[in-house]
């Protein structure tokens, strides 16, 4: 994983916590919408290595088939 990643899935961790603190209903929205946002970030980092990690093995691949 990078470093990206694990950042914004902590972030998503510290949003869900602060959340179950939250004694308003809207301080408790809010902290679960921001999770919600750091998750999709964290997902889209780990897509995206996923997709650097391919290209870089299939850029291998054809060099050493060269």
């Amino acid at each position: 994983m990078s470093a990206q990643h694990d950042f914004y899935s902590a972030r998503a961790a510290e949003a869900r916590a602060d959340a179950d603190k939250a004694t308003l209903d809207n301080v408790r929205d809010r902290c679960l919408r921001a999770a919600g946002a750091w998750e999709a970030m964290a997902a889209r980092a780990h897509r995206s290595d996923v997709f650097r990690a391919k290209q870089a093995a299939e850029k291998d691949a054809a060099a050493s088939a060269e």
